[in-house]
């Protein structure tokens, strides 16, 4: 049997400062996107649950529950390009409170989308045998929706 794996090769991450009129994915597909462009890596996102112990007396064995969760962050790596309307919006988006929504399109056409606060710019000048790059952290405030390819 093949390998139905995939390459991140053709994954595109875009922008928008509106937010969807309900969560649900037909309100996230109505908003305008601006690509992100020049990116190199998304990193891992998802959510993940703080675990809670506790330890009774009597039975000596550690008890564990989920706790809060946490959707995580997406790190945006990206080459840095002054003139990139995605990166401008991000750069804007760092200095502005309010959410921006985001979609993720892999490359078998499996999409997410969600609402994030843009909340660090950074910029690695590097050595002279590296392209100057930035990375962007998008931190994930609310569900996680994800659309599989038909």
């Amino acid at each position: 049997m093949a390998s139905k794996a995939m390459t991140s090769a053709g994954t595109t991450i875009g922008i928008s400062a509106a937010l969807p009129a309900t969560y649900d994915q037909t309100a996230f597909a109505a908003l305008t996107y601006t690509e992100i462009g020049e990116v190199s890596d998304l990193g891992e996102f998802g959510r993940e649950y703080n675990i809670v112990k506790f330890n009774p007396l009597k039975d000596r064995r550690t008890v564990k529950r989920k706790g809060s969760f946490d959707d995580g962050t997406v790190q945006v790596q990206l080459a840095k390009a002054a003139t990139d309307a995605g990166q401008i919006l991000l750069k804007s988006a760092v200095n502005s409170d309010a959410s921006h929504s985001v979609k993720i399109v892999l490359q078998d056409g499996t999409i997410f989308y969600f609402t994030a606060q843009v909340s660090s710019s950074t910029v690695n000048v590097g050595n002279v045998d590296q392209i100057t790059s930035s990375t962007f952290k998008l931190e994930i405030d609310n569900d996680i929706i994800e659309i599989l390819p038909p």
